[in-house]
């Protein structure tokens, strides 16, 4: 089975990265981080960097096995991503206030680019 697998019973419980759009189990995001973005949202163990980068809401589900070679990994602009399952879009934006990614610059102006 795929270490990106998703029982179905549990797509209900899916967040998406406000950043990448990957989608994973709060408790993945939680023992792993994003792996995409870790080394500037650092998710991995923050209960609260986690509410404020990730969303429950988005629209549309893309599964990409290899994002290099994927025509809709470019199409959607995920082809630097691991493979995975991603939202189409995801609602929200990180607060303004949030200090995740900030020493870095991450976020100039509180929203992902």
């Amino acid at each position: 089975m795929s270490k990106n697998f998703i029982p179905p019973n549990q797509q209900r419980n899916l967040r998406a990265c406000m950043v990448c759009s990957i989608l994973q189990l709060q408790a993945r995001f939680m023992r792993e981080g994003c792996p995409n973005c870790e080394d500037f949202l650092r998710l991995q163990g923050s209960y609260e960097a986690i509410q404020e980068c990730t969303s429950q809401v988005y629209e549309g589900v893309i599964t990409l096995a290899d994002p290099s070679q994927s025509w809709v990994a470019k199409w959607q602009r995920l082809d630097g991503y691991v493979a995975g399952v991603y939202a189409c879009k995801v609602v929200g934006q990180v607060s303004r206030g949030s200090s995740i990614g900030n020493e870095k610059g991450a976020f100039a102006d509180g929203v992902s680019s």
